[in-house]
């Protein structure tokens, strides 16, 4: 026996056989279909609705946080007053702003603030606190100097981590910070000189010059360093640091070529300027643009492209003034390539990793997990260039890869990822072709077109890296999500 089929458009409800004769395999298949079409019609949620400034946690270490309870409204002035002096420090340290954005938002949900607004600019944090029905408060403090200090990031880093798992207090958190803030640095200033100095003479045998060529290098830029301080100390601009730190390496390195040496200026001068090259800060400056920052961008670009200007500058005056006395005009923006065995390239890739571990102040546990993702790093980017994927795509892949071992390394061992990435992405050397380009374009206007096509290249390869790290960062970020529920439970042991 038939049974009858409901029309829509008559309006008459379905009869009760009809809904009888479903199974109720049909019936749940229908409330699905229903669910389905209601969410692709309206949605998760209004499209109009603003997004929580929690929500800016998700994927970050302190996405887990524990709201401390306690009379947080009563004592909000000086909870925020403790936020903008962690920012402060952060910026000092070396953060982004990412990692400074995301720290004050777990600080000031985990101490009880909602309505939190912050704001970050190059050199600035605001925080807005707009509670209803009260007065709201709106405060600022501005980042004025800077200071290499990985390892205070990482401690700063572990007290933010504390505070989001509610294992410490606001008056706690104050205490840890103030010892944080005047705890001596890893490494002495002597040391750090050294290190600058080893760098540079790892980086000349990497690029393919001598053992003389390298030693060169050591001493140069001890002179140089010596020289900065002193110029810092009487409140120089750090542009004429840099131009005449550069000044002093370039002529060294004629000197000895008029001196016929057995060294290739060139080579000598790349490897001393690559420490003054803001590469970091480029990538960085990237990072920002990526997640969300432009006006911290675009501060980062102008002061990057200032530090290249400078270099410049320094490279040119002594350039001239070398052919003021005779010396023959010098190609300091030839392309280099290295001629040692691999195997060596890794160990002086090694050491140079360890040496701006020691230059940047890295904690002492971080330096070897560093230099082993600085190798692993440098391996992928050396067989992607033997296969063949070219200087723009290789240098990706590479940085995909840095960033991944990051992440997963760094948070594993309580610090963030920047910390590890960082220093492991020297070697890649995105700051030798855009000083290449600059140069060229300033010294010889004749080839201003090749100049420009070389700055051009060059920033789609550090867009490429600054891109491939933080794609690696997010890519590690399921590897990394049980690290807090982690410091939960290490916090309840305590």
């Amino acid at each position: 026996m038939g049974v009858d089929r409901w029309n829509p458009a008559s309006g008459d409800a379905p009869k009760k056989e009809v809904l009888q004769a479903l199974t109720p395999a049909q019936v749940r298949a229908n409330a699905t279909a229903k669910r389905m079409l209601r969410k692709l019609v309206q949605g998760e949620a209004p499209p109009t609705a603003p997004m929580r400034i929690v929500d800016r946690l998700a994927g970050s270490p302190y996405a887990n946080f524990t709201i401390q309870v306690g009379q947080a409204e009563e004592s909000a002035r000086k909870t925020i007053d403790f936020a903008l002096r962690l920012a402060e420090t952060m910026f000092r340290y070396g953060a982004g702003a990412l990692e400074v954005e995301t720290s004050i938002i777990a600080v000031t949900a985990a101490l009880g603030l909602r309505h939190i607004e912050v704001d970050i600019t190059n050199q600035s944090v605001i925080i807005n606190y707009a509670p209803r029905d009260a007065v709201p408060i709106t405060l600022l403090r501005v980042v004025r100097s800077w200071t290499n200090n990985y390892a205070g990031l990482v401690e700063v880093h572990e007290l933010v981590t504390d505070i989001a798992s509610g294992g410490v207090s606001r008056d706690e958190a104050y205490r840890r910070l103030d010892i944080i803030i005047k705890k001596p640095k890893p490494f002495p200033r002597w040391m750090v000189s050294v290190a600058e100095a080893v760098f540079a003479a790892a980086v000349v045998g990497v690029i393919g010059g001598t053992i003389f060529g390298a030693l060169v290098a050591f001493v140069t830029i001890l002179a140089a360093g010596q020289t900065a301080r002193v110029l810092g100390k009487w409140r120089v601009p750090d542009f004429f640091v840099t131009a005449i730190s550069s000044f002093i390496v370039t002529i060294v390195a004629l000197l000895c070529f008029m001196a016929k040496l057995p060294l290739s200026p060139s080579v000598v001068v790349a490897g001393g300027i690559l420490l003054m090259l803001p590469s970091g800060r480029l990538v960085s400056a990237v990072q920002d643009a990526i997640n969300g920052f432009p006006v911290t961008a675009a501060g980062r670009f102008l002061s990057a492209f200032l530090t290249f200007g400078a270099i410049v500058a320094g490279i040119s005056v002594a350039l001239v003034t070398g052919a003021v006395f005779g010396a023959e005009r010098l190609n300091v923006a030839e392309t280099i390539t290295g001629s040692l065995h691999l195997v060596w390239v890794l160990v002086l890739v090694a050491v140079a990793t360890v040496a701006i571990c020691i230059a940047e102040q890295t904690a002492v546990r971080l330096v070897l997990p560093t230099v082993a993702v600085a190798l692993i790093g440098y391996l992928v980017y050396y067989f992607c260039m033997y296969l063949g994927l070219g200087g723009r795509f290789a240098p990706a892949v590479a940085a995909v890869v840095i960033g991944m071992l990051a992440r997963i390394i760094s948070l594993r061992l309580g610090a963030p990822q920047l910390v590890v990435a960082v220093p492991s992405i020297i070697f890649l050397l995105v700051g030798l072709s855009i000083f290449r380009a600059m140069f060229v374009m300033t010294l010889t206007p004749e080839d201003s077109v090749s100049g420009a096509v070389g700055i051009f290249n060059a920033l789609i390869v550090i867009l490429a890296v600054a891109a491939g790290v933080v794609l690696g960062d997010n890519a590690a970020r399921p590897f990394t999500r049980s690290n807090g529920q982690k410091d939960r439970r290490r916090n309840r042991r305590r």
